[in-house]
């Protein structure tokens, strides 16, 4: 008999048969490997890409993000037409908010959501229509809150009683009239990490159902604000229908009640909907996502007895999560021996700086190689970056040909959202530029940083 061979490879990681795969679920659909091996996205080669922009470099395919787009307003707007309702789709600003991306998205018939006054300002830049735009956060200013009633938003999401009363002065003083949503927690906890879940009562955002209806009636007093429905968001990166069905079970109980003291048009559903990191992820299509969550509301609704409002959903990283992916250069590895074998930390030139994701709650990423394909057989690796941290990790689990050496190009795909958001300076590096690619072009869309801009902020530097 033959005791199993140990690893430190966890359980879900399989080795493939060919560590020179290109998983479709992972990359943007336009990614391929060319005759010689090389990664090529939005018909550019990878090669060429990090010569003319450096790397770090973060890459975002235009065609996938638009495509992507396309197909989720479509999704729900057959899945609404089918029960005699609407639907609106927001592109979540927090995933990746530059001008282009709103272009493109609001070409594709997207609306916008944004969380704060710095993301009002870069859709407007981008021509955005202010009626197109929802504003989200849990701590909205006056001065956040003024410019967006100045500039005619479409909606004010509510998050808290005294943001009902900074609105109340603002309209008041203005002689405006702002349509609102209220922001409720239905207390059903998405299949998500906690960090990532946001509709449980132990959490920033929101109100309790219990309160909401207080609420509403304060809105309804207030002359200027005009009360167009709740909001419910649940967490992020979830992959099914269940969590939509309850939460939505719970939220028209309250809408139910609310149209007792008048008409309720909307209902805010969130999204958060889950993309695929690794080759094991399995979100479910988005045809089936949306035809799930509608029908769970008609369903809801008819029980009740009430007519179905028009619906609006927030997608988020499922737009532009898979289109985008970060260039890296291989700098130094080394095998590390562990009791349950052995491990190869691949070191490459950025890291937590431009991906603080695995860092922050431990997601988890994939990796190739870019420049080449390898010829040896693929060996467990850590993908980490340069920073002075031991929790630097870019890809915590990865199998990679045996022969990835320095000097290597190496593309770690579905970066595309909440990784230049969150990106940093930490250590003095700079963060990378971001390019978009589409039909054998590119363009940088963000400029990267250089060491200059850092130190051009040190007050302490004589000019």
């Amino acid at each position: 008999m033959h005791s199993a061979v140990s690893s430190p490879a966890p359980e879900w990681l399989v080795v493939p048969e060919d560590a020179n795969d290109l998983v479709p679920a992972i990359w943007p659909a336009s990614a391929h490997r060319d005759a010689d091996g090389e990664l090529v996205v939005g018909g550019v080669p990878a090669g060429l890409l990090a010569r003319t922009y450096g790397t770090p470099l973060q890459v975002l395919d235009e065609g996938e993000v638009r495509r992507r787009a396309a197909a989720i307003r479509s999704a729900f707007d057959a899945a609404a037409e089918a029960h005699g309702t609407t639907a609106r789709v927001y592109y979540a600003g927090k995933a990746l908010l530059n001008t282009s991306v709103v272009r493109w998205v609001t070409e594709e018939g997207l609306n916008v959501d944004v969380c704060t006054g710095g993301e009002l300002e870069v859709a407007l830049a981008a021509g955005a229509d202010a009626g197109r735009l929802g504003f989200h956060g849990n701590n909205k200013s006056v001065p956040e809150l003024e410019r967006a009633v100045e500039v005619g938003i479409g909606t004010v999401v509510i998050d808290s009683e005294i943001e009902i009363e900074r609105l109340a002065a603002i309209v008041s003083r203005t002689g405006t009239t702002q349509r609102v949503m209220l922001r409720v927690n239905s207390g059903v906890h998405a299949e998500t990490h906690d960090f990532l879940a946001t509709a449980h009562e132990d959490q920033k955002f929101g109100t309790p159902l219990s309160l909401a209806p207080g609420l509403v009636s304060r809105i309804r007093e207030i002359e200027g604000l005009e009360f167009v429905g709740l909001h419910c968001h649940i967490g992020s990166q979830i992959f099914g229908v269940a969590g939509f069905r309850e939460s939505a079970a719970r939220v028209l109980d309250l809408h139910q009640e609310l149209l007792a003291g008048g008409d309720v048009p909307q209902l805010n559903l969130g999204g958060g909907f889950g993309i695929a990191y690794t080759r094991v992820d399995t979100p479910e299509p988005i045809e089936d996502l949306a035809q799930g969550i509608v029908d769970a509301v008609a369903e809801g609704c008819a029980a009740r007895g009430i007519r179905i409002p028009a619906l609006s959903f927030e997608p988020g990283r499922a737009i532009v999560g898979n289109a985008g992916i970060t260039l890296y250069e291989v700098g130094t590895i080394k095998d590390v021996a562990l009791e349950q074998g052995e491990r190869r930390y691949v070191s490459v030139d950025g890291g937590m700086s431009d991906n603080a994701r695995p860092a922050l709650y431990g997601a988890q990423y994939s990796a190739r190689l870019a420049s080449r394909a390898g010829e040896d057989a693929p060996v467990l690796v850590r993908v980490v970056g340069k920073h002075c941290e031991s929790g630097d990790i870019v890809v915590d689990h990865e199998y990679l040909p045996g022969d990835v050496a320095p000097g290597d190009l190496l593309a770690v795909p579905s970066t595309g959202a909440y990784c230049a958001p969150l990106s940093s300076n930490y250590n003095h590096i700079a963060r990378p530029p971001i390019v978009a690619v589409r039909d054998g072009e590119s363009r940088v869309i963000v400029r990267g940083e250089s060491l200059d801009d850092l130190l051009a902020r040190d007050a302490g530097i004589e000019r």
